[in-house]
């Protein structure tokens, strides 16, 4: 009779934070700015940001990755912290963390963890590329600028269209599949690193003015995404029901020049059968036709049938991660 009752304390933090966080993601989308601890991140990263470019390379590069390991170690705490107080309040109320107990900690994690992963922003974005299209190039740009942060004037509806597709297919690995991933191995915890990693990677991590101050952030991201950024791809091949040959996926994964966006852009290309490019710097499944409407609407299904099986491997990855941990410590 004890068995279902130790299974449920199993179950429950494994697979019903996560959900949580996904279902008021659908709901409500994204909180207020104020209480977006993102949008905190990012107030960090673009005040320090500017000082650290102006620095000589050497000293650029030291400042940022100190700069960085900081703000990792603040996001680290504060996850932890709060987990640890979420937790500590439950069994303040309920020394022994019966099931209702459980299930009111799931919820106040979820809760937590919604911020740390963002769906519904991205799919909406996506959607109202190929909206704005049918209205006129122009606009289409437009609402693309928001998604992306290449120049898009010179783009026309075929260039827009792969460029929000691929922006899909990267962005489902960065704001929920890794996300998930680093929710299940480390908690809150672990999800706010991979925030704060990713969002220092998207505000330094490119060549230009933070040439030297954004490379410990560019390569921490590509190591926090790169078994995400697989596993992305897996995913979009159970979401579409097929797989492509594993040669053709590694062909197009290294056309990229990052190690890790390449391969849930290049699945999506090779999985729609079309050409996803960015003028002068990559073509993904290259000869294949430009992508129409209807691809951008199929990579939109496919993407949120992705989403939930993420949520699976997720709950499947944290059991796992502490069944483990249970044998370490027993």
């Amino acid at each position: 009779m004890d068995l279902i009752p130790q299974a449920l304390s199993w179950l429950i933090p494994a697979l019903l934070p996560p959900l949580i966080a996904l279902l008021v993601d659908r709901r409500w989308g994204e909180p207020p700015a104020w209480a977006h601890p993102v949008v905190w991140m990012g107030r960090y990263l673009g005040m320090l940001g500017p000082a650290l470019a102006r620095l000589p390379a050497a000293l650029a590069f030291l400042g940022g990755a100190l700069a960085w390991m900081f703000g990792a170690l603040l996001a680290l705490a504060l996850g932890l912290g709060v987990e640890i107080l979420v937790l500590g309040t439950v069994y303040w109320l309920d020394p022994d963390v019966g099931l209702p107990s459980q299930v009111l900690q799931a919820l106040a994690i979820g809760l937590l963890l919604k911020p740390l992963l963002a769906w519904r922003m991205l799919r909406d974005e996506v959607a109202a590329v190929e909206q704005a299209l049918a209205d006129s190039v122009q606009a289409g740009r437009d609402r693309l600028s928001r998604l992306v942060s290449r120049d898009v004037q010179s783009l026309d509806a075929e260039g827009v269209r792969e460029s929000a597709i691929e922006s899909l297919a990267e962005n489902l690995n960065d704001s929920v599949v890794a996300p998930l991933f680093w929710f299940a191995l480390g908690g809150l915890a672990g999800a706010a690193l991979y925030r704060f990693a990713n969002t220092a990677d998207a505000m330094w991590g490119y060549r230009g003015r933070y040439e030297w101050a954004g490379k410990w952030a560019a390569r921490a991201d590509d190591v926090l995404s790169w078994v995400p950024a697989r596993i992305t791809a897996l995913l979009l091949c159970l979401a579409a029901r097929r797989v492509p040959s594993w040669r053709a996926l590694r062909r197009e994964a290294a056309v990229t020049p990052s190690p890790n966006g390449g391969w849930p852009m290049g699945a999506m290309a090779l999985l729609l059968n079309v050409c996803l490019s960015k003028p002068g710097v990559y073509a993904l499944h290259a000869g294949a036709p430009s992508p129409a409407a209807r691809h951008t609407e199929l990579a939109l299904v496919w993407s949120q049938a992705a989403v939930w099986w993420a949520w699976s491997f997720g709950a499947a990855l944290a059991l796992a991660a502490g069944g483990l941990l249970h044998m370490v410590l027993s």
